[in-house]
């Protein structure tokens, strides 16, 4: 006889409940300087990034993202920092921040903005960042930045 309360693993698995996936790409200068990007649709900075595609591996994203936002094809190197924040209310779905190693450059000269997206870009000193970075944003680049040189991985659990 059938069990009665089996539920076949597709069934269960759509029932779980879900999380946004994010990523982006720490990208330092030779100074130790943070490349930042101004989005046009939102009032701070931030780094490359955005959201994973469903299915896609973070580090996979983080590589789409900065190659999409840059037009540079860099190397994903190892994680960082990762966070997770629930800033849309109760009610939506939490996002996890993934944020990786994507190298250094020289300078920005490389550098071809997505216009549909970004205004402008900038190589910020870590003093610097709260000048441009709101509070969930600069705990998660500051935490990448001490992870750099530590070689550790940061996770900052936000709230929101």
């Amino acid at each position: 006889m059938p069990n009665a309360s089996y539920v076949d693993p597709e069934t269960w698995f759509s029932g779980l409940p879900g999380v946004v996936v994010a990523a982006g790409g720490a990208i330092t200068d030779r100074s130790g300087r943070i490349l930042l990007v101004k989005p046009n649709y939102r009032d701070h900075w931030s780094v490359p990034g955005g959201i994973c595609e469903f299915g896609e591996p973070p580090h996979e994203g983080a590589g789409r993202e900065v190659a999409e936002e840059l037009g540079l094809a860099l190397p994903v190197g190892r994680l960082l920092a990762v966070d997770w924040s629930r800033q849309y209310g109760d009610h939506n779905r939490p996002i996890m921040h993934f944020l990786f190693d994507c190298g250094v450059l020289d300078d920005g000269a490389a550098i071809t903005l997505q216009a549909e997206e970004l205004d402008d870009y900038r190589f910020t000193a870590p003093q610097d960042l709260p000048g441009y970075l709101p509070p969930h944003v600069l705990a998660r680049v500051t935490a990448a930045l001490r992870a750099l040189v530590s070689g550790s991985v940061e996770y900052v659990p936000l709230s929101g």
